[in-house]
């Protein structure tokens, strides 16, 4: 039975979006963009102790004693351990999020509460947005958005809207029917009706249904991480990739902290919610204006923010990119070596944009496209520098070394456990030029595996001495780590390929991340691995980890790190970004 070419419709639609739609994301991205750095802005401009008293107030004024203590404390201990600029910012995409749900939520569930019709169409796109994969919103958000906290706050939203709509439609849908028949009998209109009845009357359901909101857009600040959102959730993920259990129970102590924060004063002001209709009525009005202050001193602050960076940057590459070099996962080498460089060469105000691989390619492809200016973390071989005219700044300090290899690392008695496959693996060895011609495959479409046996049936000139004597097995398993860069996708596949189809071999492919994958070969859990760059990107890991493994040698050399510009900017070296 042929397969339904799904994934190629979806990328047609996803195409078409973004060819025919690219002014309105850009107004999307725009207004979201600036409402997190107004946020964010406001957040900063504050001194953290003066935060600490004013949300300590707040929790005393909801809760009293227990409540303002424990806001004091944690907050407190936040500043203290060093993750309060990044909560900061993780706060900042949390109330966007939370915002950009409740303003597009409330009149939703309005609107399903009052036409059956859009009842039946919302419902099951509700239930497709709860029950998808968080981390497959991610994907089209970054081609239309680009990489950075936007992207993080459209799948926050998509993730984390349902519960607003859902219980404004329960709470509407719950009052009274005898309340709505005498305000129809005192001659309401629909829209005193639902102002002064309806509403006052769903706000406790309507107030759980927006907490809920709150905490799920929370629930989003690690795999927002992942494209670039900057704050406690890049902590996380960075403590993940490179194994650091204790950074990551500090950050993910920040928060808990935050969560149990925010969810305590949304809890106390649904609490409020339970008085007569009047004072309900009242605290709607209250937060109206409300409301409205916030949005005045979030634009004061937004502008002040913006006019301080705006005389602070002097530099035309660095305005036009925003300051900032899009990275790829924490964990890696090539973004210490990358930090690194921004110290030797005083890239002061500069930012780097942690995320991943595919997250700086889609980056790359949207900017490139449109013949904007980026800048990234790149290195060859890489797929993109045959797709695109890229280029190198010159690196005249050194920071990022020079040539690197890709090494070949298996686990302690693989020799004698698996003697065939050992030998394989100790003569596996190919050029930059063979990588690249799998990644373009991949690249075209074609999947990792497909795209590594045609290599392997086309090459059996290069294939050949690898397994020249070797006696193939019956089925034996081994597990192949790999980290998901696109040069490791493509090498590690070329490795199963050739032990399935000429060894015997039944080879599983373990994806993980960089510091999982070293410890996970260490400890035995994976049998081998050939994405070891060396001597710098993987550095840290082998110093850590070299006794307890095997190192087989280089399969690949001739490798380049650095940071990478299209070739239609007019940018030739890394102190040009001075």
């Amino acid at each position: 039975m042929p397969k339904l070419p799904l994934d190629q419709w979806v990328e047609s639609v996803v195409d078409w979006l973004g060819t025919n739609l690219s002014l309105l994301f850009q107004v999307l991205s725009s207004a979201i963009g600036g409402t997190v750095y107004a946020f964010s802005a406001l957040l900063h401009l504050l001194p953290a102790w003066l935060i600490i008293v004013l949300l300590a107030a707040l929790a005393y004024r909801l809760g009293r004693w227990p409540l303002a203590l424990f806001a004091a404390v944690g907050l407190l201990l936040i500043w203290n351990l060093g993750y309060w600029d990044a909560t900061m910012e993780s706060t900042a995409l949390v109330l966007t999020s939370s915002l950009v749900s409740i303003v597009l939520g409330v009149p939703l569930g309005i609107w399903c509460a009052a036409n059956r019709t859009v009842r039946n169409v919302l419902t099951p796109l509700l239930d497709f947005m709860q029950t998808m994969p968080a981390f497959v919103y991610l994907i089209p958000a970054v081609t239309f958005f680009g990489l950075g906290v936007v992207p993080g706050v459209i799948a926050s939203v998509i993730f984390a809207i349902p519960p607003t709509i859902r219980l404004t439609h329960l709470g509407i849908k719950q009052v009274p029917g005898d309340l709505i028949e005498a305000a129809d009998s005192f001659g309401s209109t629909p829209g005193q009706k639902l102002m002064q009845v309806q509403l006052p009357l769903a706000l406790p359901s309507m107030m759980a249904g927006i907490n809920q909101t709150i905490m799920l857009s929370l629930s989003m600040v690690v795999i927002s991480s992942m494209i670039g959102a900057q704050g406690i959730g890049a902590d996380v993920y960075r403590a993940v990739t490179q194994l650091n259990t204790g950074q990551g129970f500090e950050a993910g102590l920040a928060v808990v902290i935050l969560a149990i924060l925010l969810d305590r004063l949304s809890q106390k002001a649904v609490g409020g919610g339970g008085g007569k209709r009047r004072g309900r009525t009242g605290s709607l009005r209250r937060a109206s204006w409300i409301a409205a202050g916030l949005v005045v001193l979030l634009v004061a602050a937004g502008v002040f923010q913006w006019a301080q960076n705006r005389a602070g940057t002097e530099n035309e590459v660095a305005r036009s990119v925003h300051s900032e070099i899009i990275g790829i996962d924490p964990g890696s080498g090539l973004m210490k070596a990358a930090s690194q460089a921004m110290k030797d060469y005083e890239l002061d105000g500069w930012k780097l944009v942690e995320g991943s691989g595919t997250a700086m390619t889609a980056a790359l492809n949207k900017a490139y496209t449109n013949k904007q200016p980026i800048i990234i973390t790149g290195w060859t071989p890489h797929w993109m520098f045959i797709k695109y005219d890229l280029k190198y700044l010159d690196d005249p300090k050194g920071s990022f070394g020079g040539s690197e290899e890709i090494h070949t690392i298996v686990r302690k008695g693989l020799k004698t456990e698996q003697p065939a496959a050992y030998q394989f693996l100790d003569r596996f060895s190919w050029k930059p030029s063979d990588m690249e011609e799998v990644m373009n495959s991949i690249s075209d479409g074609m999947q990792p595996a497909a795209a590594a046996d045609k290599w392997v049936k086309e090459h059996p000139d290069l294939v050949a001495p690898w397994i020249e004597g070797i006696t193939p097995v019956s089925g034996q398993r081994i597990k192949l780590a790999f980290v998901a860069w696109d040069s490791e996708i493509a090498s590690t596949n070329v490795v199963r390929s050739v032990l399935e189809t000429k060894l015997g071999y039944k080879a599983d492919m373990l994806q993980v991340e960089i510091g999982p994958m070293w410890a996970g070969i260490a400890g035995g859990d994976a049998d081998a691995m050939v994405a070891a760059w060396l001597p710098t990107t993987s550095k840290d890991y082998y110093d850590k980890y070299k006794s307890q493994v095997d190192d087989l040698g280089a399969n690949l050399s001739g490798t380049k790190l650095g940071l990478v510009v299209p070739a239609y900017m007019d940018v030739n070296s890394i102190e040009d970004l001075k």
